[in-house]
């Protein structure tokens, strides 16, 4: 399945996050992936997806490569962008400590529409 791209745009509505995650575990077993791996993409996205960011749809790439999985997400407002550079400090654990934690890269860009959150996770593979 190298090579291959999902994409899926959802109404940003918090039921809808579902069908995201259910896509997602169809791939890590189609995929082998461990539970860890499985895991840590669906806090990713649970990160992304359960944003406030307003009305209307929010799009979900995911491009399988041999040696990991790329999500493109978006878009979003300004306030992602905000809480992405925000250096944490204290007790508080956001959305930037959690990507950092989960995945392997993290970067923000802009389109037309927005801005972008590209991430990078390198997966195990069950047995591996």
């Amino acid at each position: 399945m190298s090579g291959d791209e999902i994409t899926l745009t959802l109404p940003r509505l918090r039921p809808y996050t579902r069908i995201a995650h259910l896509v997602l575990g169809g791939l890590a077993v189609r995929l082998d992936l461990t539970f860890e791996s499985l895991e840590d993409l669906q806090l990713a996205l649970a990160g992304l997806l359960d944003r406030p960011d307003g009305e209307g749809f929010v799009t979900l790439t995911l491009r399988v490569e041999p040696e990991c999985i790329r999500a493109s997400v978006g878009p979003f407002d300004e306030g992602v962008r905000a809480e992405l550079e925000r250096d944490e400090q204290g007790e508080r654990v956001g959305l930037r400590r959690v990507l950092d934690t989960v995945v392997d890269d993290v970067s923000l860009g802009t389109r037309a529409d927005g801005y972008w959150v590209e991430l990078t996770k390198t997966v195990a593979k069950v047995g591996s």
